[in-house]
């Protein structure tokens, strides 16, 4: 070994080991976030719980929801047998609110799904371009906006008919308008940021910049928007079906149960109290969900 071989080997093994600088992965940072607010946990728990529920419904209710009557319990309350106790019909209320849960969250989550995907595709093309394109699609969002969602609702239903798939689309429609303004400010924001302009000047076309540099951008405002809209949702379909105009009776749809617990709410409370309750609970968690995911993702919750 020549004297300046060694020399260089001796400066290498003198000389620190640097290492390239790792910053916190963003899941993480979030998941630290989110995990520090109790409320959040338990209401995502909750979720979650909900979920699984509703899809092993058909195999871990004690009692077929549409098939089975108890002629000699008829509206008896809570026991061993019925932990829910047992409606007019005879039928076990707890086999139905497990069914119901897979209906009512099948059908608040597709229609917020459609609505999400048309209102953000129609805010991405007005916040973008602007224009009359802008001014057209706003338009028609303060149309929609000028009647109450619910009553939105029941005219499209009353137009297209009765049914659960025509709920689905009422409720998708007034979630539209939302989700169009909500994504079309991300848009005017993200749209004049350096790094826009920077894909802009090496010639990347609109739709790449919308699709891949714009849209991710907003992924965030609409997670948590989708999350509290879903119990929106929720309560729009029950509402359309306790009207008569979702999914009818035998359907174990927890609308469809208050419905049908209405003149027996005075002798027999039970058949009201527990629909009403899986209701109010899938509402109140989504909404906490959807309250602690934006705390956590725009950096409002507590980190240590």
């Amino acid at each position: 070994m020549t004297l300046f071989n060694w020399r260089r080997q001796a400066i290498i093994k003198a000389m620190p080991v640097i290492h390239p600088l790792r910053g916190t992965p963003p899941w993480r940072t979030f998941w630290g976030r989110f995990r520090r607010q109790p409320i959040a946990m338990a209401a995502g728990g909750f979720v979650c719980l909900l979920i699984i529920l509703a899809i092993l419904a058909p195999w871990i209710a004690p009692y077929n929801a549409q098939t089975y009557y108890d002629y000699d319990q008829l509206n008896a309350g809570p026991s061993l047998a019925h932990w829910f106790g047992v409606d007019s019909l005879g039928r076990d209320i707890f086999s139905r609110v497990l069914v119901g849960a897979r209906i009512s969250l099948a059908a608040g989550v597709l229609a917020v799904f459609i609505g999400m995907v048309i209102g953000s595709g129609l805010g991405l093309v007005a916040g973008y371009y602007e224009g009359w394109y802008d001014r057209l699609i706003m338009r028609l969002c303060d149309v929609m906006f000028a009647f109450p969602g619910i009553l939105l609702a029941i005219a499209v239903v009353a137009v297209m008919g009765n049914g659960m798939s025509n709920v689905i689309i009422a409720v998708a429609i007034f979630s539209i308008p939302a989700f169009a303004r909500l994504v079309r400010g991300n848009t005017l924001v993200l749209k004049n940021q350096m790094f826009i302009e920077s894909v802009r000047s090496i010639g990347a076309s609109d739709w790449v910049i919308l699709v891949h540099h714009i849209l991710p951008g907003t992924l965030s405002s609409i997670l948590v928007f989708l999350t509290m809209r879903i119990g929106l949702s929720i309560i729009s379909a029950s509402s359309l079906s306790f009207l008569g105009m979702g999914a009818q009776s035998p359907t174990p749809e927890w609308g469809v149960m208050l419905s049908e617990a209405r003149s027996d709410m005075v002798m027999a409370p039970h058949v009201a109290i527990f629909p009403s309750l899986a209701i109010f609970l899938s509402v109140l968690a989504f909404n906490l969900l959807g309250d602690g995911l934006r705390d956590a993702l725009e950096g409002d919750g507590p980190e240590s």
